[in-house]
Parts: C-alpha cells; structure tokens; sequence
C-alpha cells in the first residue's frame, strides 16, 4: 500500500493501576458486579506505535477486508463496494450490489470473505434493506469477479438471510458478520432503538436484538438452542442486545462482541448459545436523557453480566482478535474501534476478562479495524454525518 504519511505515537509511561477512562461516568452509582467490570488499568508501558495513512479521500466507509492478493474489498456505506488499489486508490463501483437503505444508519454494512473464498471467489455482505413493511438487516452472498480495471462484479447474488420483522426506522441495524471454525455464520443486528420495538429484544419470535448462527445458505443450524422451540426463530443464538457493530472470533474459535449500550454502557460479551444479555430491561448506563433505563436494573439472575462494560462509552465498531506477531505486545488482545473515543480500544485479556485496556489515539472516529496478512492493524476512520473515509496502517514504532 502507498504510504501517504507518517505518525509515530510515542510510549507512555503510565502510573500503574491508572484507567485508561478518566472522564467521569454517566450513572455514578451503578457498581459493577465484580472487579474489573469497568475501568481496567493500562499497561504500565504502551507499545510505541506508528501509524500511516495508506488509503485517503475515499467515500464514507462501513466495512473492509483483506483480499487473497493483498488488496482491500470496502464497502460504502451509501451502497457501493470498492477494491482498494496497491496505490490506495479506489477502483470502479462493483456491479451488481442490491439496493440498500441508506439513511440514517441505515446502508451498505459488513463484508466478510467465505472460508473458502480463495476457491469459491464467495464474500457475505450485510445491508439495510428496505421493504414493503418498512426495512430490516438483511445479508446476502455472492461471487466477487474482479476485472483488470481494479473494479469487477458480483455475480450469483443471493439475500440468504433477513432479520424480521422489519421497521419503518433508520437506527440501529447492526451489523457485523463472523465465521466460526466449522464455517458457521454468526450475524448480529440492532433492536432498532425507538421505544416499542426495542423491548422485542426480549422476544424469541422477534429477530430484533439478538446473535444468529446460520449455514452459509441461511438456515439456522440444527444444534442452535432454540431449535424446534414454539414461537422462537430457530436462527437465534442469543438474546437482549442492543446494536452490536462489533464481533470477531478469537483463538478458540469463540464469537466475542462488543454492543453500543446507552449512555454508559457499552459491553464486551462472549455471547453463549441461549443466553440473554438483558436489553432492555438490565443495562448499565442510563438513557440519553439522562432517565433511567426501565427501573435502572444492572442485575437481575436469568441475564448475563457483561465481560466488560465502558461508562461513559467508547461507541464501539468494528473488531479484530491479533494473533499476529508484528506487535508481539498485542498479541491475543482485541482490538475494538472507537467513535466516540477517537482511536483503536486494546483488549489485553486474562482467563476472559479485560487484565489491561490500552488506547491508540487516532484523532478520528474509527469505524473499522482489521489486522492485514502483515500483521499491521487497519483501521477505517470516517466523519459524523457522511464525508471522506481514510485507512490508517497500525504498526509497532
């Protein structure tokens, strides 16, 4: 990728036990439910990192993913895809994308390549689509056929899968998409925010707020838990989540995610099958008026606590598990991107819990993050409202 500049973060010596969080919580008198819940400390050394834009001046981006030959597949999110040239520069639309809605956060959302993809040429994209009772996320499969003018095609595309019911609203669709080991598909989507569909979050015969795991046709798998439940869909894994935009699988194979919450609470989770995770009726954080969220409930016995939770929040999306050896020092960390927090979130993890949480400051809202065959992280920033998307190369100093 063409190096369009270079910064350099320097390390910085921090007083040990001091979290990386230092602005005062939203909901002072929530207490987490064990220690480290919230505010883990830094590392007492961060790793000094340099950061490069390789790609800059490109529409607003949603989503990104390597290619096999190197190159990146992007998805805009007013409903396009890209490849991204060797010298950063986007090629020609890709023919063939679906409409989708793009308004509000509605658009053209993840893509991820099947495991087979080097064989097949198949990605998976999720999009808002619109439809007859309003809209939904929807994701759809598809050959990709890249042409010799940095452009291509998709061919054989197919909606396998669409949350329902749909909504007439523009919020909280989600969506981000993860292969498990066996070629499982997990998708998470949003409750759709507003007040009387949000509380379908609780609902199994809802597909609002919840973690599916499908076949890479659509269907749910046989060995989901509420296979052949009455009035449950049977592509449900889990349950009470808010807007999830960010979801990757670790070294175990194991889908982990992190959920915009409301106004100070976000939340990691290891999503388990048939767990429920409590939106909207156990939360913490309080509304975005400042109101409680129902009777400001942040345990209750049949709901699970989250792993972590960030108050006031990171406004979390985009998620990768480093297993790459180019920044040793991060290496079985997650790295979660920021929005409201500018940067990218590192994860240091111990027995499944956050041991030290980190901070790579980028100076821009972070919509995406990605580790490359490099072994760099990659991170894709974009601009409130709409406007240009950059790439930042994320490599040790």
């Amino acid at each position: 990728m063409l190096s369009l500049g270079v910064a350099t973060i320097p390390a910085i010596a921090q007083q040990a036990g001091t979290p990386a969080e230092t602005q005062a919580p939203n909901a002072p008198d929530q207490q987490p439910a064990f220690t480290g819940q919230t505010r883990a400390p830094q590392p007492a050394q961060a790793v000094e990192i340099k950061q490069e834009v390789v790609a800059e001046g490109l529409p607003h981006l949603w989503a990104m993913e390597f290619l096999p030959d190197g190159r990146m597949l992007v998805t805009a999110k007013q409903g396009a895809m890209h490849i991204i040239g060797e010298d950063g520069k986007p090629g020609p639309e890709i023919a063939n994308v679906p409409e989708v809605l793009a308004d509000g956060q509605g658009g053209l959302l993840d893509v991820a390549l099947a495991p087979d993809h080097e064989t097949s040429g198949k990605i998976f994209f999720s999009f808002a689509e619109p439809r007859d009772d309003g809209n939904g996320t929807s994701v759809a499969s598809a050959r990709l056929v890249p042409d010799d003018q940095g452009g291509g095609s998709l061919e054989d595309v197919s909606v396998i899968f669409r949350q329902t019911p749909g909504y007439d609203g523009n919020k909280h669709f989600g969506s981000r998409l993860a292969f498990g080991p066996e070629g499982q598909l997990y998708v998470t989507v949003g409750e759709r925010s507003d007040a009387e569909p949000r509380v379908q979050a609780q609902d199994l015969q809802s597909g609002l707020g919840k973690i599916f795991r499908i076949s890479q046709t659509g269907e749910a798998l046989p060995d989901n838990p509420f296979v052949g439940q009455e009035n449950a869909q049977p592509e449900i894994w889990s349950l009470g989540h808010r807007n999830l935009q960010s979801a990757t699988v670790d070294g175990q194979g194991r889908l982990w995610t992190v959920e915009h919450g409301p106004k100070g609470g976000d939340e990691l989770n290891l999503p388990e099958p048939g767990k429920n995770y409590g939106w909207p009726e156990v939360t913490y954080g309080v509304e975005y008026s400042g109101a409680k969220v129902g009777d400001g409930v942040t345990q209750m016995a049949d709901t699970e606590q989250p792993v972590y939770y960030w108050d006031p929040v990171i406004a979390p999306s985009g998620m990768a598990y480093y297993d790459a050896d180019a920044i040793p020092e991060w290496k079985g960390a997650f790295l979660v991107g920021g929005l409201v927090s500018q940067g990218v979130v590192v994860l240091h993890m111990e027995n499944d819990r956050v041991k030290f949480e980190e901070r790579v400051n980028l100076d821009a809202r972070i919509r995406d993050v990605k580790v490359g065959p490099d072994g760099a992280v990659y991170a894709v920033t974009e601009q409130r409202g709409g406007g240009n998307s950059t790439i930042v190369k994320l490599t040790k100093g």
